[in-house]
């Protein structure tokens, strides 16, 4: 935590220990001068406070959520407010962090999937219909309402058959002659059909495509849609997110009594980086004064977002909290936000619940989040952590215990020896017994030499790393240590040795046992042979002990055969460079996992979750996508034609798995889709295609193509290697 004496306050952080307050609810307390911290942005000056937008920044465990959700509760209990929250992330991927406040304050939390919306219902105004209906098409493809393409949907909304969107897909590929001629309507449509296609038939059926649908409460004092059980990279959130904010701007804000109204979003990179969102959001962030409205926009970083998308989300949002974050980001943040360098140099070392606090274009302060023991409840997401904590702990504990009983009984062993010892001892005393002990030495005089108070924890370290399960690490650190050992003791020294026992134990625990059996086999070689190096033949060929001197000779001397000449060992010469092979292959080792290491870190840093190539091929424009899923454990591989009029035959096959689908009764033939379990999430997968162009017959072969997708983003022809379009 962080806390600033106030005059020094005053030379880091100038006329901010004495800025003007704010109205509305507590928040927390000033680290630079201990004042309170209040705010609610509708009730400040507009002149100081153009805008009551927020955002909220910070790592995992900076505390960002918890401060957004304790400014909802307190808004709500305090000032009458009402919120809409769209809940992106759970703890337990179960339910939606907010679930626990909403439920306390008495609201709804609606789950994504448990409920079915009709964008075509007559609940909706046509303007409305309108609008969901463009929204949900923008969302699936961004670029298919063109200008035609939406006069042929207007079109296609007045037909008879558009009360769902099966009926509305209907209407827009076989249309009614209207204005213009019904073929051209239908080939005007035919991108707008091909979009609403994929929540009729493809992978985001079920959700949009029923006859009925309810409309959520206008007048709770809280919402939540919850999207937490829906795959993080899955198009249906844009879809849904889309349709939420529709529903926001047409519904809730046109219904809704309240004084004043929040729409929060968590984790909302996810729904800023979607085309089909981004243009709603901005509109409700440029409107929000005029409807009454509060957008609180909760995220880890901003360069999530890419450099345009940023600054404009910085733009308009008027007040900022920045939890902690690393000196990179921090120094993005700052620049992006205008904060001043003291704050840009305070955020990598703020605590929990601590926050730089910029609002309106002068105030900036750093602030302690303040809640009671019942928000700390409500607003708590770190139960599994502590759930590990503890299993850690009480492991420890029964570890402590086991060891405990096992001294015990080494004492009661040792205790049992001693009394035989005793009895034995006494059974053989003689009477030189009875001569005086020596004197004990002084309490200051040890009797021996004391080692200096050095303690090597090398080996600790890189133990430690690999019970983390940080084996290139640990690798890396052992091949280092090893090298200095051998430079500062030499290649046969007992400390050169000792790292071969260590990287034995740090392959047991990576699971490569074989390796570690070589390991602890060489090492008691090589260690036998250097107990024997440390022996001096004696010339009788009995071999001397270096325990004590020997005593001085006797004036007699005795005439003995001149000793023989020791034969040359060649042993120690042998394992001297059996040791340095073994060392550069570990060096060696250690660098392919450090180069490995870097290429996964690389490769998570770009990770994107979604890979797409555009191909032609045998006179059909076809995609093959893969989606991960959100928990990294399966991917969806999908073949789509768009309905290309050429398509005859589709076939998808990847590990072990295939889907195909044919020209039926002049019916384009569906997008044939697979789903597989992932091992690895940062490695790619190859899938095979096979498509059938105009002149392909049933039993006639296919023209195929062997397709590599990687989660970055990037597909490549698994043949050749050729980098593929994305389209």
């Amino acid at each position: 935590m962080i806390r600033l004496a106030t005059s020094h306050a005053a030379i880091t952080a100038p006329f901010v220990a004495s800025a003007a307050g704010f109205p509305g609810i507590p928040i927390g307390r000033s680290l630079l001068d201990g004042r309170a911290f209040h705010l609610s942005p509708v009730l400040a000056d507009m002149r100081i406070l153009p805008s009551t937008n927020s955002i909220g920044l910070g790592g995992l465990g900076s505390g960002k959520s918890t401060t957004a959700k304790v400014r909802i509760r307190r808004e709500i209990l305090e000032q009458q407010h009402q919120a809409v929250v769209v809940d992106s992330f759970g703890e337990d991927n179960a339910t939606g962090e907010w679930a626990p406040l909403v439920r306390d304050l008495g609201g709804l939390v609606i789950e994504a999937g448990a409920f079915t919306l009709n964008p075509c219902s007559d609940l909706f105004s046509a303007p409305v219909r309108e609008q969901l209906v463009r929204s949900l098409i923008l969302a699936s493809e961004p670029d298919a309402l063109t200008t035609q393409a939406t006069h042929a949907l207007q079109h296609a909304l007045n037909h008879p058959k558009a009360t769902n969107l099966n009926g509305l897909t209907d209407a827009l590929v076989n249309p009614q002659d209207g204005r213009w001629p019904a073929a051209r309507l239908a080939e005007w449509g035919e991108s707008a059909a091909m979009a609403l296609s994929r929540y009729t038939e493809g992978s985001l059926r079920g959700i949009f495509d029923g006859e009925d649908s309810a409309l959520p409460p206008t007048d709770l004092p809280i919402l939540s849609f919850d999207f937490t059980r829906m795959d993080r990279n899955s198009p249906a959130i844009p879809s849904l997110m889309a349709a939420v904010a529709c529903w926001v701007e047409q519904v809730w804000l046109r219904q809704s009594a309240a004084v004043h109204r929040h729409l929060v979003l968590e984790e909302a990179w996810q729904i800023l980086l979607s085309p089909a969102t981004t243009e709603l959001i901005q509109r409700l962030l440029k409107n929000s004064r005029k409807a009454a409205l509060e957008m609180n926009v909760v995220m880890h970083t901003l360069s999530d977002l890419g450099q345009g998308r940023a600054q404009d989300l910085a733009r308009l949002c008027e007040i900022a909290h920045v939890g902690r974050l690393g000196r990179d980001e921090a120094a993005l943040t700052g620049a992006l936000l205008g904060l001043p360098q003291w704050a840009i140099d305070a955020i990598p070392d703020l605590g929990p619940g601590q926050a730089v606090w910029k609002v309106g274009p002068a105030y900036v302060d750093i602030i302690q989040t303040v809640i009671d023991d019942q928000e700390a409840r409500l607003t708590d997401t770190g139960t599994r952590r502590r759930a590990a904590q503890q299993a850690h702990a009480d492991r420890e504990a029964a570890a402590l215990d086991d060891e405990h009983d096992d001294r015990e009984q080494a004492a009661d062993l040792l205790d049992a020896e001693t009394l035989d010892g005793e009895i034995v001892e006494a059974e053989l005393v003689d009477d030189t017994s009875t001569q005086p002990a020596p004197e004990p030495a002084a309490a200051d005089d040890w009797g021996w030499e004391m080692p200096p108070n050095v303690i090597d924890t090398r080996h600790d370290d890189v133990l430690q790393a690999a019970r983390e399960g940080r084996f290139s690490e640990a690798a890396q650190l052992a091949a280092i240590g090893e090298r200095e050992d051998i430079t500062a003791h030499g290649i046969l020294s007992a400390e050169a040795m000792s790292w071969m026992s260590t990287r034995a134990e740090v392959a047991e625990l990576s699971g490569n046992r074989g390796k570690a059996i070589w390991l602890r086999a060489t090492v008691d070689r090589m260690g036998m042979g250097r107990e024997r190096s440390e022996d001096v033949d004696n010339p009788d060929g009995t071999q001397a002990q270096h325990s004590a001197p020997e005593p001085p000779a006797s004036a007699v001397t005795e005439v003995t055969e001149e000793p023989r000449p020791r034969r040359r060992r060649v042993w120690p010469y042998v394992a001297g460079i059996a040791a340095l092979g073994i060392t550069l292959a570990g060096i060696s080792q250690a660098s392919q996992d450090q180069e490995q290491q870097e290429e996964r870190t690389a490769k998570a840093a770009a990770y994107q979750g979604r890979s797409k190539a555009a191909l032609d091929i045998d006179g059909v424009k076809a995609d093959v996508v893969a989606h991960w899923s959100s928990d990294k454990q399966r991917v969806v591989l999908e073949l789509r034609s768009y309905f290309d009029p050429n398509a005859r035959f589709l076939r998808i096959d990847s590990g072990g798995e295939s889907a195909s689908s044919t020209l039926d009764n002049g019916k384009w033939p569906r997008d044939p889709e697979i789903t597989l379990p992932v091992d690895d999430p940062l490695a790619d997968v190859t899938v095979r295609i096979a498509v059938g162009g105009r002149k392909w017959k049933e039993g006639s072969r296919a023209v195929s193509l062997a397709v590599r997708l990687s989660p970055t983003g990037l597909a490549y022809d698994a043949t050749t290697g050729k980098r593929l379009p994305s389209g």
